[in-house]
Order: C-alpha cells, then sequence, then structure tokens
C-alpha cells in the first residue's frame, strides 16, 4: 500500500457516493476558515482598540451594536443551509438509494479487540449459522460446523476483498466494545455496537490497495486495529474466492453391511 496516496488534504475518492460528501466538508471548512479569520481579526481589533490607557476609563453601558447581530443572523443562516440543504440531502441519498441485495456482494463484519473478522458467504451465498459457545482461535466468528450452508463460508481477518463497480453490503457488528468501521477512500464511517446489527453499502469506482482504521478508541491496542482493503477487478476477485474457498468435505463413507452368520 502506497502511503503517499492519502496526501495532505482529503483522501482519494474511490466511491460512488464520495463526490457529495467532498462536497459537503470543503463548503464546510472553508466557512469555519472564514469564521476563525473573522473573529481572529475582530479579537486582535478588540485588543488593540480597548486597550488600557492613560486617561481613558471603562464603559459599563451595554453596547448596542447593529453589524454583530446581522453577522449572526447571517452565520446561523448558513449553518441551517449546511444542515438542510448539504448534509440531510447526501444522508437521504445513501439512506433511500440502498443497492439491491440480489446483485450486492454480501459480507459480514465482527469487530473485536483488536481485530476485524470478514465472514463471506460462499458460492451458495447463504451464511452459516453462528453460536458465541463456539468461538475459539480457528473460528473467530463462532460459524456452527454442522450447518450444511456454512461449509463453504470464507473467513478473513483484517483482510477485505471486494469486487469494483459492484455494490458491497457489509453486516457490521461487534464481539466487545465499540469500535468504529472506518475506510477513507470509500467515504464510509460506522460504529459497531454490541448485540446490534448495522447494515452500511458502498461501491468502489476503482481499483487498488488501501486501508482500514478503528476511528474509536477501544482499548490499549486501538493502534493495531487496522487492516487491508483490497479493490480487485471481478476476474481477480474471483479468482481470490476459490483460491481461498474451504476445500470441499467429503461426505462420511456408509458403514458397510454386516455378514449374515
Amino acid at each position: 500500500m502506497d502511503e503517499k496516496i492519502y496526501g495532505w488534504w482529503l483522501p482519494p475518492d474511490v466511491s460512488v457516493h464520495g463526490a457529495k460528501i467532498d462536497q459537503l466538508m470543503s463548503v464546510l471548512h472553508w466557512f469555519m476558515l472564514l469564521l476563525f479569520v473573522g473573529w481572529g481579526v475582530f479579537f486582535v481589533y478588540c485588543l488593540v482598540r480597548f486597550r488600557a490607557r492613560a486617561g481613558h476609563t471603562a464603559l459599563y453601558a451595554p453596547v448596542k451594536a447593529i453589524a454583530t447581530k446581522y453577522i449572526e443572523a447571517f452565520v446561523l443562516v448558513v449553518e441551517i443551509f449546511l444542515l438542510f440543504g448539504l448534509s440531510t440531502p447526501v444522508w437521504l441519498a445513501y439512506k433511500n438509494n440502498v443497492p439491491d441485495t440480489a446483485k450486492a456482494l454480501h459480507v459480514r463484519l465482527v469487530a473485536e479487540q483488536f481485530a476485524w473478522n470478514f465472514q463471506y458467504p460462499g458460492k451458495d451465498g447463504k451464511f452459516g449459522k453462528t453460536d458465541p459457545s463456539l468461538i475459539s482461535g480457528d473460528n473467530p466468528l463462532g460459524i456452527d460446523p454442522e450447518d450444511p450452508a456454512g461449509k463453504d463460508d470464507l473467513v478473513t481477518v483484517n483482510n477485505l476483498h471486494m469486487p469494483v463497480h459492484r455494490p458491497i453490503i457489509v453486516d457490521i457488528s461487534s464481539k466487545d466494545v465499540i469500535h468504529s468501521f472506518n475506510i477513507p477512500v470509500l467515504r464510509v464511517k460506522q460504529d459497531t455496537i454490541p448485540g446490534q446489527l448495522i447494515p452500511v453499502w458502498f461501491e468502489a469506482t476503482q481499483t487498488g490497495h488501501f486501508e482500514l482504521g478503528c476511528a474509536q478508541l477501544c482499548g490499549l491496542g486501538h493502534y493495531r486495529m487496522r487492516g487491508d482493503v483490497l479493490i480487485d477487478s471481478p476476474e481477480d476477485f474471483a479468482k481470490w474466492e476459490a483460491e481461498n474457498a474451504p476445500p470441499p468435505q467429503e461426505a462420511p463413507a456408509a458403514a458397510a453391511p454386516e455378514e449374515k452368520k
């Protein structure tokens, strides 16, 4: 992974919904810069204009300034516009355009201290049943080995593979504490809440090797909660699935019939 691609400003956008988010963030930051410079200049002006000097006495009567009221009203109008004119449409567009589950790649994610566990449904498209009592070092998700639907499931740790130009739906949960699933280049960030299953979706527009991180302080090993996001071409993704799929399990041999005496 090339660290230089992230640069000094926003990370590269490889998401279908990233442009609107970047527009909102740019407008918000330029507005905050304007406020910072404006109030900074006013603060310096007050320090100089109303400094203690010989022959000057403090005026205790409240200042009746009309200009400041207009400025405050302007700031309020801009903040309302940011909330309802830019932020809300972006949120509604994401919320109301959930991809068709029949066309999307469905993945389960279970976060833990300090790793990301991904479960792919395999060729049958069905997730195997899970049971917390079955969780172990070799079975971090507790997949039931007796469930036929889970025998072809693919499990990865800190490694999310996905095809380009195909919607991805990730059902997010946590084993222990609140983590935060964050892929900057895909403009997606969602807290993982223990006991809840929260779906998020995204779609990549270009291939590449990027980074997944935890955006929530989750313990002493928080710094280790980093993973790889590999956006592949459809052919490379199919090849990766085939190479990493669990080997087919042979059916138990039938018992030989007992000989008659």
